[in-house]
């Protein structure tokens, strides 16, 4: 990993509190969709991914995403509970983890697409109980993994063009890995 330059732990934590703002306001959504239309919840559930998603694109460093999953869930505790700290990191490992497989050696854009599969089949069945989803029928079952699937690869796709914007005027530039490989 190198050395933890004063940069890469500031735009952690500035990716991280602007992804606590966002997901304030997320979690306020979701729980009034989850207490009137629970299967609807999951349509933004990708929006949990999204910091971490433009860590990892922006910094290209190790534990970047888990970093400002951290912060996320500190700026969110004070209006929620301690349990938003695990569940911004639950959320940010799914994006740390193609590149954790990778030992940090690749940043091709398919791997934060891959972490979004995984988290879009992983999350339904890991939260199986809350949404009752096994007394689902088959077909509802079917609809429930693609729409969480592909609220998360939504979100990722715009954390990585939010990403590659930020990158294109400058920002981060001094808390990026040296010529990190990427496609």
């Amino acid at each position: 990993m190198g050395k933890v330059s004063t940069a890469y732990l500031m735009t952690c934590a500035a990716i991280g509190v602007a992804g606590g703002v966002m997901l304030a306001f997320a979690w306020w959504l979701s729980t009034a969709l989850f207490a009137t239309v629970p299967f609807a919840s999951v349509a933004i559930a990708g929006l949990w991914m999204m910091p971490a998603v433009i860590a990892l694109r922006l910094i290209r460093r190790p534990f970047a995403g888990l970093l400002v999953g951290l912060v996320s869930g500190l700026v969110l505790t004070p209006f929620y509970t301690a349990g938003a700290i695990a569940t911004t990191l639950f959320w940010a490992f799914f994006p740390e983890l193609p590149f954790l497989v990778t030992i940090y050696r690749r940043w091709s854009r398919w791997l934060h697409y891959a972490g979004a599969v995984v988290a879009g089949v992983a999350y339904p069945i890991l939260a199986a109980q809350s949404f009752d989803l096994w007394a689902m029928a088959f077909p509802v079952l079917v609809v429930f993994f693609v729409l969480c699937t592909v609220s998360c690869l939504v979100a990722t796709w715009g954390g990585i063009v939010i990403a590659d914007r930020l990158a294109a005027a400058g920002v981060a530039r001094l808390a990026r890995r040296a010529a990190p490989r990427s496609a």
